[in-house]
């Protein structure tokens, strides 16, 4: 199977997978997830020639499509299969993006070739900002769940953590559904940023957690022509060009607002892990030849904003964002119908008279924006917008819908990865990891960390 580097001059490159060892017999790692994080980390276990057990408490990629389809058309949340849980994690049905900046962190390129390995095209390795596609990422996870079986690992569906074992500060194992117990003397804890009941369970445990500031706002939409409009100054984009990306960052009121996670050619999903919130999110397919552009427009966040919800303690941040998602499920009706705004009608606090159909399937109800939102929030993101047009001319219109809220931009907790300090000791045995943990942020961040957590597990082993 050959690949190809594009440089100045085509390179021909061979990318074979790593010599995996069978580990049916091996001694054992429990690894909770089988988002990016969980199933790099359960790879490089089988490379070291330790036998991954993944429990996963949603189903695979191909069972997920139903519950999918039952959150779009029915407003059913199934709160351990949706956009956010099951295998793949939340990336796989939402976008695909492979961008990072963290290239500090471990070898991005280890990452990609694996990716290319397991059937993403070779593009992602020359693009500046690869992206898989909502349609083939699918694929590429199930994939890797077989390559994991082959070589003797274990990943369990329908899965979900409940308790873990402890004893002697040192982690035995994890209690799953209604009280099976799986034992291993090592965990790599990779729920993902949304797990809100992994949290709790930290807590109640007094595992050390603290919470961490993210980032909150709305999802604008625009039609592609009109971002390819004023990204390439040209009233029509040419068969060569691909459909326009934006990236945006301002500072308002001393907070910076920015553009997260822009969607070219993409749709708005709904992205509930529970009855009775709204969370919207985005995606593009791999060809992004939707006619809609999407992107989170959102404002970063201070632990200070989370002072009403103090006596929740670490878990004070998260609180802050289910109250607002839970304010927009209200507003919106009691649905997944999103509460939505014309863009100008936010800015000038008016609600607008009507809303066309947007890519959001289960569609929108018009909503003064500025209901879901703390007013310092409102008066952030109305200043900003205006602020975006004059850097974007043509961006601050009318015709852009806004859907409310954006925000699961990142994990609203920490989980610390030191063991056993003076005074917070954690549990030995026990690596938090990824996304969920707070050490990463996308599909490649994550990867590279369940990596790297693979390898501290093993090495502790030794």
């Amino acid at each position: 199977m050959l690949f190809f580097f594009a440089d100045e001059d085509v390179v021909h490159r061979r990318i074979d997978f790593p010599v995996y060892k069978n580990v049916k017999d091996a001694p054992r790692v429990i690894v909770v997830g089988a988002g990016p994080a969980g199933y790099f980390a359960a790879l490089q276990l089988i490379e070291l020639g330790v036998k991954p057990i993944v429990v996963e408490r949603g189903k695979d990629v191909r069972s997920r499509r139903r519950d999918l389809r039952a959150i779009n058309i029915e407003h059913i949340v199934n709160p351990d299969s949706n956009y956010c849980f099951g295998e793949g994690g939340a990336g796989t049905y939402s976008d695909g993006k492979l961008y990072t900046r963290s290239k500090k962190r471990g070898d991005v390129n280890r990452i990609l070739e694996l990716l290319v390995a397991f059937g993403a095209t070779q593009d992602i390795l020359v693009e500046a900002h690869p992206h898989i596609g909502t349609n083939k990422l699918p694929k590429i996870m199930q994939d890797m769940r077989l390559k994991i079986l082959e070589f003797g690992g274990e990943v369990l569906f329908d899965t979900r953590v409940v308790d873990f074992i402890v004893k002697d500060n040192e982690i035995q194992g994890v209690v799953v559904n209604e009280g099976d117990i799986i034992e291993a003397k090592k965990v790599i804890l990779a729920t993902g940023h949304s797990a809100r009941d992994i949290y709790e369970l930290l807590d109640r445990k007094d595992i050390f957690i603290e919470a961490k500031p993210f980032a909150l706002g709305v999802r604008a939409e625009h039609e592609q022509s009109l971002i390819d409009k004023i990204q390439y100054s040209c009233d029509y984009r040419g068969e060569y060009l691909p459909p326009a990306p934006y990236s945006i960052v301002k500072q308002v009121n001393g907070r910076g607002m920015y553009s997260f996670c822009m969607c070219p050619g993409g749709v708005i999903a709904p992205c509930a892990t529970a009855p009775g919130e709204v969370v919207t999110n985005g995606w593009s397919p791999s060809k992004r030849d939707r006619t809609t552009a999407n992107s989170g427009i959102v404002v970063e966040l201070k632990l200070e904003d989370f002072k009403p919800f103090e006596k929740f303690g670490a878990l004070a941040g998260m609180e802050y964002q289910k109250a607002i998602e839970q304010k927009a499920f209200l507003l919106a009706g009691e649905t997944q119908r999103v509460p939505a705004q014309r863009m100008v009608d936010f800015s000038q606090g008016k609600v607008s008279s009507s809303i066309p159909k947007t890519s959001y399937v289960p569609g929108t109800t018009s909503i003064e924006l500025g209901e879901v939102f703390p007013n310092y929030l409102t008066d952030i993101m109305r200043q900003g917008f205006q602020e975006f047009g004059k850097s974007m001319k043509g961006y601050f219109t009318n015709e852009a819908i806004l859907h409310a809220p954006e925000s699961r931009t990142s994990s609203p907790v920490r989980i610390p990865r030191e063991e056993n300090t003076l005074e917070h000791p954690q549990i030995k045995g026990l690596y938090p990891c990824g996304e969920g943990a707070g050490y990463a942020g996308g599909i490649v961040s994550a990867a590279i960390d369940g990596e790297k957590c693979a390898i501290m597990c093993v090495e502790s082993m030794q």
